[in-house]
């Protein structure tokens, strides 16, 4: 990876100050030098606005993308979504899935992103069969990732069956879609992902990491299975958690405890754990979750188009689980918009403003957020850490005239993906100018999402 140089007018750092006139240096992909009023060498490219650290997608589905402007009208609910969704899900092939996540993901970086934490559970063909490479989806998102240069935790989900039934406590089969998501058991996943994690052994840019899909997906006994396997290789591990309050009553009919309880009694909770969304918590869940130091992903924009409720954030917080953002559907990527979202969403349900600070929205992008997909070197713009810097302006119809005490308040809160003029991801420039290195992203969504569609 080459050397650069860079000057920038105000840069975030680690302590929550925001410096001026920074000189900046990177080589091998790492920040080498950091220095406030430091001198800049000849070669230095200029960075205007506020230089924040890259930021941490922790909860994606790239394909997704592809029902933006489908989905969001009409009387319904997340159910009836999820079936728009699956019906999608059956369309796509390793031809028409690579286009398509490689233009979401250079969405992703356009707005700031430099990690994106992939849930990916669409594994087989449209019959449930392998490919003849077994993992060829999982190596489509790793090259669509590489493609629009962006850090990725693939995190490959264990999906085994379409739910459970409340009256007796047995799977439920697979529907005509979901055979494509699932194994057939759970040894048979840990065969497949170990494959695909050892294939990236060494990788710079990639961490092989884990998810339960659900605990309606995924039966009891195979849930101490798929954290052993994380635990072992020290790999991230997800599981959508409590997103709907039908999900509880399930389990609890089921169970006679929430989903947060019964994967603590598996061994899943760790630090090394994220629960996406989390939202419809008891005081019990709360506590389990922050005694372990999990993390939740608040998937802000996600939950208010399906009316997913209002998760704890301040709650959780307090119990000791740290916050982090995704843009899950992707039905807005704009890492400003996720984090304020939160803040926003705790103001309406508390009837009070500050509920969480912006110290803890920024963790939740940056650190905690890369820390949650494998990335703890990363999310911070000091010596050592990896070489990630997402310029935005402070002079756009959004940001012009705030202090300049405000400069990070003012992006946090006032600042859109439109605001990011600049990338670098471990070193690498993959936006200059509001422009990715692909070229006109927009033009290649439309592109991708035509081709799933009539391709399919």
């Amino acid at each position: 990876m080459p050397h650069s140089s860079w000057l920038c007018d105000r840069v975030l750092l680690p302590s929550g100050v925001v410096a001026h006139d920074v000189a900046i240096e990177m080589e091998h992909g790492r920040f080498t030098r950091v220095e406030p009023g430091g001198s800049a060498s000849a070669e230095a490219v200029r960075l205007r606005g506020l230089v924040l650290p890259g930021m941490a997608d922790g909860h994606s589905h790239a394909f997704h993308r592809a029902l933006r402007g489908r989905t969001h009208t009409g009387h319904g609910s997340f159910w009836s979504w999820r079936e728009q969704m699956y019906a999608l899900a059956g369309r796509l092939n390793p031809e028409t899935y690579l286009p398509l996540a490689r233009a979401a993901f250079a969405e992703g970086v356009l707005a700031g992103y430099t990690t994106v934490g992939e849930f990916h559970y669409l594994h087989h063909d449209v019959y449930g069969r392998p490919y003849r490479f077994r993992n060829e989806m999982g190596h489509v998102l790793i090259q669509a990732a590489r493609d629009a240069g962006v850090r990725l935790t693939l995190l490959d989900t264990c999906y085994l069956t379409g739910g459970v039934s409340a009256s007796d406590g047995e799977p439920l089969p697979l529907s005509e879609t979901q055979v494509r998501f699932s194994d057939g058991d759970v040894d048979r996943w840990v065969a497949r992902v170990s494959a695909l994690a050892d294939g990236y052994t060494g990788a710079d840019d990639v961490v092989i990491g884990a998810a339960i899909h659900s605990v309606r997906a995924v039966p009891a006994d195979a849930l101490g299975v798929v954290a052993t396997w994380a635990a072992d290789r020290g790999a991230p591990l997800h599981a959508h958690v409590s997103e709907q309050p039908a999900e509880n009553e399930a389990c609890h009919a089921i169970h006679g405890t929430t989903p947060t309880e019964l994967l603590s009694d598996h061994g899943v909770l760790s630090e090394r754990f994220t629960a996406v969304h989390a939202t419809h918590l008891t005081d019990g869940d709360r506590t389990v979750l922050g005694q372990s130091r999990s993390h939740a992903c608040l998937c802000s924009t996600t939950e208010r188009d399906l009316a997913d409720g209002i998760g704890p954030a301040r709650e959780l917080l307090d119990a000791g689980a740290r916050l982090t953002f995704g843009s899950d559907s992707r039905a807005v990527v704009d890492p400003f918009e996720e984090a304020r979202a939160a803040e926003m969403n705790a103001r309406l349900a508390t009837l009070e403003r500050d509920v969480l600070t912006s110290a803890e929205l920024w963790a939740g992008l940056t650190t905690d957020g890369h820390a949650s997909l494998g990335w703890a070197d990363a999310g911070r713009i000091e010596v050592g850490a990896r070489a990630d810097i997402v310029a935005v302006s402070l002079d756009s119809v959004r940001t012009a005239g705030a202090s300049v005490e405000a400069d990070a308040d003012v992006a946090l809160f006032a600042a859109s993906a439109a605001d990011v003029t600049d990338v670098v991801v471990d070193g690498i420039q993959v936006v200059r100018d509001r422009r990715h290195m692909l070229g006109d992203v927009g033009r290649l969504l439309a592109d991708a999402i035509a081709a799933a569609y009539d391709g399919g």
